[in-house]
C-alpha cells in the first residue's frame, strides 16, 4: 500500500473514532440485501460421504446459500471450480463466500508477494462466484509477537488487494484465542481489527466461538460498528467435555443455548454493517446434523432472516 504502516493506523484510528459518533442506520442492513446460508463444515461428514446428494437435501429444506469449507488440490468437494458451481446453479444455490486458510505457505517474504496456491485460490473462488475470501485461522507462528502480528496484517490488507482485483474481499473468521491472547496489552482480536483496513479486509464475526474465554458478541459488534459484513451465527451449551474450542462448550441448535444469538445478529443488522449471516453449528448433541441445520434454519426464519 501506498500509505506508511503509521499513516495507515492513524488514518483507520479516526475511522474507528469517528464511526463511534455515526448514526446506526448508517449501517442497518435491510432485509433485501441480507443473505442467509450454511456454512458446510455444519455437515462436513455427509458432505464428505456424498457432496451432491447432502446439497440436494439442504437445497429442499430451503438454504440457498453455501459457505465451503474444502478446497484441496484446486477442488472444492472433489469438483473444479467450474463443475462446483455449475452444480450449486442446477440447484438454485450460490456460494457468496468461502474458507480457505492463508498461511506461511501462501506469502513469500523473499519476493514480497503471494504464492501460486493463494493466486489458485482467489481465481478459483471468482469463478465460483464468491464475494468473500475467508481465512478462518491464524498460524500461532504468525501471532507470537505484536510486531510478527502487525507484520502479518500487512499481508492481510495486501491480500484484500488482491482479492478486490477480482470484484472480492479477503475476510477473517475468529476462534477463541483472538480474545484470550494478549500482546503488548492489547487482544490479538483488537490489534487485526485496528491494524486492517475495513475497505479490504472484512470480519466474520462467529458469534459463539469465544464464548468460553469469555468474549461476549453482543459487545464485541457494538464496540466495533460497521466492521462485521458476515457472520456466523452459532449458540453455545456447556460441554460434559473440553468442547468445541477445548473451553468447556459446545455448540447447539440455535436459541437453545447460551450465548444469546438473537441480541447479536440483530445488533449485526442495526450497527455492524452485517449482511450476510451464515448458520453453523458444529456438534449436535441427540440430532444428526442435518435434522440439526434444519431446524437451524427454522430458527432464523422465525426471527425474521
Amino acid at each position: 500500500m501506498q500509505n506508511s504502516r503509521r499513516q495507515f493506523i492513524a488514518n483507520a484510528s479516526m475511522a474507528l473514532a469517528g464511526s463511534a459518533l455515526m448514526p446506526n442506520s448508517l449501517f442497518a442492513a435491510s432485509k433485501s440485501n441480507l443473505v442467509l446460508g450454511i456454512q458446510l463444515y455444519s455437515v462436513r461428514d455427509d458432505m464428505k460421504k456424498d457432496p451432491l446428494g447432502t446439497l440436494k437435501q439442504l437445497a429442499a429444506m430451503g438454504y440457498k446459500n453455501v459457505e465451503h469449507a474444502n478446497y484441496i488440490d484446486r477442488k472444492f468437494y472433489g469438483y473444479s471450480a467450474k463443475e462446483f458451481v455449475k452444480l450449486l446453479n442446477d440447484l438454485g444455490m450460490k456460494m457468496p463466500s468461502g474458507h480457505t486458510v492463508m498461511g506461511r505457505n501462501h506469502w513469500d517474504e523473499s519476493k514480497k508477494e503471494f504464492t501460486d496456491a493463494w493466486k489458485y485460490t482467489i481465481e478459483d473462488a471468482a469463478i465460483c462466484g464468491q464475494k468473500f475470501v475467508i481465512s478462518p485461522w491464524l498460524d500461532e507462528t504468525l501471532r507470537k509477537t505484536y510486531d510478527g502480528l502487525l507484520a502479518y496484517m500487512d499481508v492481510f490488507n495486501k491480500s484484500g488487494e488482491l482479492c478486490k482485483k477480482s470484484g472480492m474481499k479477503f475476510g477473517y473468521h475468529n476462534h477463541n484465542f483472538e480474545f484470550s491472547s494478549v500482546l503488548n496489552g492489547e487482544k490479538v482480536f483488537d490489534i487485526m481489527i485496528k491494524h486492517t483496513d475495513p475497505n479490504l479486509v472484512a470480519q466474520q464475526l462467529d458469534t459463539g466461538n469465544m464464548y468460553g474465554v469469555g468474549g461476549r458478541a453482543l459487545d464485541i459488534v457494538k464496540a466495533y460498528p460497521g466492521r462485521f459484513e458476515l457472520m456466523h451465527v452459532k449458540d453455545e451449551i456447556a460441554s460434559t467435555v473440553k468442547g468445541e474450542m477445548n473451553d468447556g462448550y459446545d455448540s447447539t441448535v440455535l436459541g437453545t443455548g447460551v450465548v444469546g444469538v438473537k441480541a447479536i445478529i440483530d445488533e449485526g443488522k442495526k450497527s455492524g454493517g452485517t449482511t450476510h449471516f451464515i448458520i453453523e453449528q458444529e456438534s449436535y448433541q441427540d440430532l444428526t446434523p442435518l435434522e440439526s441445520v434444519k431446524r437451524d434454519l427454522a430458527i432464523m426464519k422465525k426471527w425474521g432472516y
